[in-house]
């Protein structure tokens, strides 16, 4: 069996002994700082105790990006929202590593029924592929103006334990990176194939208002149960 290293993260606890814990992605070319402002926005009295896990992506080639060597969960091969932009082999690759890191709280004693995977763009669809392929029930999927990745697989692959984990899918109506649209199509998939999953819409273009903060905060209330 092949080891998985853990990625280098950056990490907050709202409180001491955390009970739950967000793994939260961050997007193309960013790091694991950048939603860290988000916690410091939150009312850490609606929340339980909890372990908000920033993780930095590998770097590595990005052929849209003439490939430039970033921080990316995977290789983006076409702008063409009409085939498949992304990199297979890139998408198991992070989803392995999104595995170790639910086990590091495992090991640190947090079940993975008190653990959300979260994530802005690329790292909201690997939140969206590891979370519904993983094999214990998990507590929420929390995906940001991003869509579902490898699509076509899901029904074969789909795990059973979290054929009904909430979702909370959020997005900007201006998205010029990842189109309003094409996300939709994401969420009615989703939504036909049963699982409990929320839509909301933001006059934002790819990035996050505080409106969504606050719904975030409150949807992270009803998963992340006491």
């Amino acid at each position: 069996m092949t080891h998985t290293p853990i990625l280098p993260t950056v990490e907050i606890e709202t409180g001491a002994n955390p009970t739950h814990a967000v793994i939260w992605l961050h997007g193309l070319g960013a790091d694991g700082h950048d939603f860290e402002p988000v916690v410091d926005a939150f009312d850490e009295a609606a929340l339980p105790p909890t372990r908000f896990v920033f993780p930095h992506a590998p770097t590595r080639p990005v052929t849209i990006n003439g490939g430039y060597v970033m921080r990316a969960w995977y290789d983006i091969v076409s702008q063409d929202f009409s085939a498949r932009r992304e990199d297979p082999e890139g998408v198991h690759q992070s989803a392995a590593q999104i595995e170790a890191l639910i086990a590091r709280e495992n090991a640190r004693g947090i079940p993975d029924a008190n653990i959300v995977l979260a994530g802005f763009s690329q790292g909201g669809a690997i939140a969206l592929h590891t979370a519904l392929r993983h094999p214990k029930r998990l507590a929420g999927v929390l995906a940001l103006s991003t869509y579902l990745p490898l699509a076509d697989t899901l029904a074969a692959e789909a795990s059973d334990a979290n054929r009904d984990v909430p979702i909370f899918m959020a997005h900007g109506r201006d998205d010029g990176v990842i189109p309003h649209d094409f996300a939709l199509k994401s969420f009615a998939q989703l939504k036909q194939a049963g699982y409990p999953i929320a839509w909301q819409t933001y006059f934002v273009e790819h990035g996050i208002v505080m409106e969504e903060v606050r719904d975030i905060e409150q949807w992270l209330g009803t998963v992340l149960v006491r």
